[in-house]
């Protein structure tokens, strides 16, 4: 706008109109489009002549659930293609092991359970090396008062 190529008033008009894009994992049939649109910008780029896509990476990315959407997509390509040495280009994965985060419940449950998580972990040492509060960057007087204010107590012995 303040180049003169797009007129401010336009923009505001559109700024109202909601756009609404789902996710890539309810888009699967959008992937090989998008993944060769990649390919051939990144090829030039780089300097790599790349033929064909693995039918099995095509399928893994169909399958996986993009948490990331569209640039976590182009930065999986732009891996495998890095490393791509033929004209067959086999694009792996994220790794799907990895614990998702926590996003349901309000911020005080996700904290409890985070909290509870990692006094599990230490086996409900607070303090000292290798204490919770040092795992969580706390001082133990902070978690000893979280806890408190959360109702976080250390289960009965039995």
């Amino acid at each position: 706008m303040a180049e003169g190529k797009f007129r401010s008033d336009l923009y505001y008009r559109l700024n109202v109109f909601p756009i609404d894009v789902p996710p890539l994992r309810d888009r699967v049939e959008d992937i090989p489009a998008l993944v060769w649109t990649f390919v051939k910008e990144l090829r030039e780029t780089m300097g790599k002549t790349i033929e064909r896509v693995a039918d099995k990476s095509m399928t893994d990315l169909r399958q996986y659930a993009w948490p990331g959407n569209v640039r976590e997509l182009r930065n999986v390509v732009e891996r495998a293609m890095i490393v791509a040495d033929g004209p067959v280009l086999r694009i792996a994965i994220p790794d799907q092991s990895r614990k998702e985060p926590v996003t349901g419940g309000s911020l005080r449950v996700v904290e409890r359970d985070y909290i509870t998580q990692v006094l599990t972990r230490t086996q409900w040492r607070v303090r000292g090396d290798s204490g919770a509060a040092q795992l969580l960057g706390l001082k133990p007087t902070t978690l000893e008062a979280r806890m408190k204010k959360l109702g976080i107590s250390r289960p009965a012995q039995g």
